[in-house]
């Protein structure tokens, strides 16, 4: 009787190490794959980082070509507007200077 309880008490003990080995395995069964998820996850937001990141450059981009065409396009009114005023002008300051001219070949004479 002695030898059966002791053979029960193996077995329980060789049981209870197989279950304890088991959940051990599933312990770093489990932990690998969650280690694998949260590096596919780190993957992931990087990625969405960069092309957000990218998106953004983008759009920064995009504004400053538009700020700088409306400012060659002020740049260009305004220098048409100084032309055709100064060609306004052009005739006034002709006949200015041709004045002055005769003026002073008067004065001398």
């Amino acid at each position: 009787m002695k030898v059966e309880v002791l053979k029960d008490i193996k077995n329980a003990e060789d049981e209870y190490k197989s279950t304890i080995d088991a959940a051990n395995e599933a312990r770093r069964t489990l932990i690998a794959n969650a280690e694998l998820e949260a590096d596919n996850i780190v993957q992931d937001a990087t990625k969405q980082a960069e092309e957000y990141k990218k998106q953004c450059i983008a759009n920064a981009r995009s504004q400053a070509t538009a700020t700088y065409d409306e400012i060659i396009k002020g740049g260009k009114e305004q220098a048409a507007a100084l032309e055709s005023k100064g060609r306004q002008n052009l005739d006034r300051a002709i006949e200015l200077l041709v004045t002055r001219f005769k003026e002073q070949l008067n004065v001398s004479a």
